[in-house]
């Protein structure tokens, strides 16, 4: 919506904290008007010899399994991401402010792919949410910022252009995260042994989409519970997310890792186990994705390693065979990830 040099501080500099960023733009937009479809597009004209049907080109193997899963839950082009946005609109919206957290509820828009592949614009949707004066005020406001942090996410990336492979806080090249390829790739597969984490990791693979709530969840965890570094993480959803967006997805892993602009903070640490039952508290988000738990009771569902052996022959899910045990200890690895976070503190001031 708007072009990074539009947007200038009182020192005539970039902003690096949302709020203001957001706020200066909100009055930048009042100023915008939205552009009418043309009419008509001249094309190129090409001889046909000289042409290539999208099949021509071989971008996967046509018996890719995971390419016919993806198309069961996504239909790219500017047809459906209308269709999704009219019903996101007139049927969903109202729900936002709080369903937005709700993974196990279908509350969230699903326009982040269209918007990454220019099927719809972000002007279109901002001026339509804002104009619809039927929908609630607190879920238009929330909604509309979080458009505001696609265009934050751009910034970003125009005034650091190697945000993807470089920390804005440069004191973070000195932090020291950890190399372990066995916990790296039980994250990746959603064998980590906490279910929201895992949950969220399947759905990733499975579907090429990730909750946003649950986006933060497997990110701290990566970052600060395994202390693996956020480039693994943030090259594994460019590699498999279907809105895998250059300036989103990096500056949202920065957030996550602390080491961005306007990032969370060092002490922030996502606990798993408290995230599930806050926003999945009957466990249908987890048990649709991490079916050998379907079983366990709703009380358990987010630590089901606590269940007795009896309950668990039961529920027919072993935990250490037919669901694996926790990786690593929640509170300790916090405790080792605020320590490195904390001597990092000490060592830029």
């Amino acid at each position: 919506i708007n072009e990074p040099w539009t947007i200038k501080n009182k020192s005539e500099s970039f902003f690096k904290v949302f709020t203001p960023y957001w706020n200066s733009c909100l009055e930048n937009i009042k100023s915008i008007k939205l552009i009418k479809a043309p009419k008509k597009i001249n094309t190129l004209s090409l001889k046909t010899n000289d042409s290539l049907l999208l099949d021509d080109l071989s971008l996967f193997h046509k018996n890719s399994k995971w390419i016919k899963v993806l198309s069961s839950h996504w239909i790219p082009g500017e047809k459906q991401a209308l269709k999704n946005f009219n019903n996101f609109k007139n049927n969903i919206i109202d729900n936002y402010e709080v369903g937005r957290d709700r993974p196990d509820k279908n509350y969230t828009s699903k326009l982040s792919p269209h918007l990454h592949f220019g099927e719809i614009s972000p002007e279109k949707i901002f001026f339509e949410i804002q104009n619809k004066n039927t929908i609630n005020y607190q879920s238009k406001k929330k909604y509309l910022s979080e458009i505001g942090w696609r265009e934050f996410s751009y910034n970003l990336l125009y005034y650091y252009p190697k945000i993807r492979v470089d920390p804005i806080q440069r004191k973070f090249n000195k932090f020291p995260w950890e190399k372990n390829s066995k916990f790296l790739k039980a994250w990746k597969e959603g064998r980590t042994g906490y279910p929201i984490v895992d949950a969220g990791m399947r759905q990733l693979y499975k579907t090429g989409w990730i909750h946003n709530r649950v986006r933060m969840i497997v990110g701290s965890f990566l970052c600060k519970n395994l202390l693996i570094h956020w480039w693994e993480g943030e090259k594994w959803f460019y590699d498999t997310l279907v809105d895998a967006d250059l300036g989103s997805n990096s500056a949202g892993w920065q957030w996550i890792a602390g080491c961005g602009a306007d990032a969370a903070p060092y002490f922030r640490v996502f606990n798993p186990i408290l995230q599930g039952l806050k926003f999945d508290p009957d466990g249908e988000y987890v048990k649709k994705y991490l079916p050998e738990i379907k079983n366990i009771s709703t009380k358990f569902i987010h630590n089901p390693w606590e269940i007795n052996r009896k309950e668990q022959v039961e529920c027919n899910c072993i935990i250490g065979k037919d669901y694996p045990r926790p990786i690593v200890n929640l509170s300790k690895s916090r405790d080792k990830a605020l320590e490195a976070f904390s001597k990092l503190k000490v060592l830029n001031e």
